[in-house]
């Protein structure tokens, strides 16, 4: 079986479906081959993986590190089902300011999703629990960290409903607007 690549609304936004080999026991599947990332164009350079587990209703978002690291992500998650969310930052992207949305789930057509450099990103934990599982291809960097609040009006993300309630870090509380973001690092133009 093949891997392939399901394109997004978004430019460069990508959706990876790996080969995926089911059998009596499970499955099987390569979570990243650099080969098939690079037969698509993506010739990204992972330095780090990071995983998170949350409990239902958790929301970890809208996070993104700005200038020099600037992090593009490889997402999936290992156990569990999210709502992901990427939103378009790339200045000059005719796509500024718009999100693209999947659900992601261990259980069902387990894939992960590329998201380049230019995007802030989020996800919302719908079952029980789940383990979130991302590759990154730069070095966090505190003094480069920033985020838009999850509720933006202005950016008008349709989250899923959850019979929980939302779980936010003072961090995530605290974020600012789209507008805010947009005055202190710039807009499309």
């Amino acid at each position: 079986m093949k891997s392939y690549f399901e394109t997004t609304p978004i430019s460069d936004l990508v959706i990876y479906h790996p080969p995926l080999f089911r059998d009596n026991r499970g499955y099987f599947l390569e979570s990243y081959n650099q080969r098939h990332f690079q037969d698509q164009g993506i010739n990204t350079s992972f330095v780090q993986d990071n995983r998170s587990y949350s409990q239902k209703g958790t929301l970890r978002g809208l996070h993104l590190q700005t200038g020099d690291a600037a992090q593009a992500k490889l997402v999936g998650v290992l156990s569990g089902k999210v709502f992901d969310v990427a939103v378009d930052l790339r200045k000059g992207s005719e796509t500024f300011g718009q999100y693209f949305g999947l659900i992601l789930d261990s259980t069902k057509d387990p894939c992960f999703f590329y998201i380049p450099r230019g995007f802030a990103h989020g996800f919302l934990v719908l079952s029980d629990a789940a383990e979130f599982y991302y590759k990154v291809d730069n070095f966090y960097s505190k003094e480069n960290e920033a985020g838009i609040v999850f509720n933006d009006p202005e950016l008008g993300i349709v989250w899923p409903e959850v019979d929980a309630s939302i779980l936010l870090s003072d961090k995530d509380k605290n974020l600012p607007s789209f507008n805010s973001f947009k005055q202190k690092f710039g807009s499309k133009d």
